[in-house]
């Protein structure tokens, strides 16, 4: 066992740092979807209608599939929602 530290959860289980990277950007839009449909009290019938997929999709989403949602379905369900996303860019550490 090491006993090396991870700033991130994906540092640690993915295989390449690109991997990691991907993977947080990807978790942090899931869980700006996953907050506002929480937030404004949405079954998964009516988000589903909010970002045009399916209740299926919506479900695969709130019991976290990360692997199922590219970065870009994930923006376009944040456009639907009326939300905007932003991004910083910063030199690795």
């Amino acid at each position: 066992m090491s006993n090396e530290r991870h700033t991130s959860v994906w540092d640690a289980i993915e295989n390449t740092p690109v991997e990691a990277q991907n993977m947080k950007l990807r978790s942090r839009l899931m869980m700006a979807v996953k907050d506002h449909i929480e937030r404004g009290g949405l079954s998964q019938a009516q988000a589903a209608a909010l970002f045009g997929v399916t209740q299926p999709r919506i479900s695969d989403l709130v019991r976290g599939k990360i692997d199922l949602f590219s970065i870009d379905t994930l923006i376009n369900m944040l456009a639907a929602a009326g939300l905007q996303v932003e991004m910083r860019i910063a030199k690795a550490a």
